[in-house]
């Protein structure tokens, strides 16, 4: 696979996820009825940790795929820098949720951070698509939605399993 394509295609999916699973877990930990400083906390250490993760598995999935596409010539540098795509995307992106929790009180930051967190779904969504030639708003509002299941997934579990 070509070497650009591997950095879209891991940049895509970072930020896709980051804001996806981001600004779902921001909004079941702010649900649960947590401090401000909990909710960045645990925001900021769950950016980092799942960054890595992702970027963790992004580097393994990529190294695999090419020693069995050439077991003979296998270059680990291509999915170390796919890897770092992944990595940097991922915590630049899981910054946009987070944002508001330092401005404002825990309930309006919650719908400032969906907010936002859905507003760059619908950009990244109509990007990606507008770069693949296929429909924009079709596959920005499919992003959109996706996202927005997350964030009632973690509203509901906040709730659920409620501090204080």
């Amino acid at each position: 696979m070509p070497m650009k394509e591997m950095y879209i295609r891991n940049i895509i999916f970072g930020v896709t996820d980051s804001l996806v699973s981001t600004v779902g877990f921001l909004a079941g930990i702010s649900a649960s009825g947590v401090t401000k400083e909990i909710i960045i906390l645990t925001g900021l250490v769950y950016t980092f940790v799942e960054a890595f993760s992702m970027a963790a598995g992004s580097f393994l999935s990529e190294d695999y795929a090419e020693a069995y596409k050439d077991v003979n010539k296998i270059s680990n540098n291509k999915p170390f820098f796919a890897a770092i795509a992944m990595f940097v995307s991922y915590v630049l992106v899981s910054i946009i949720p987070i944002i508001p929790y330092f401005f404002f009180v825990p309930k309006s930051a919650l719908w400032i951070s969906i907010a936002f967190s859905l507003s760059a779904l619908f950009i990244a969504g109509a990007s990606v698509a507008k770069i693949s030639k296929i429909k924009p708003v079709k596959h920005a509002l499919k992003m959109v939605f996706l996202g927005g299941i997350a964030i009632i997934i973690g509203v509901i579990v906040g709730k659920i399993i409620k501090i204080g």
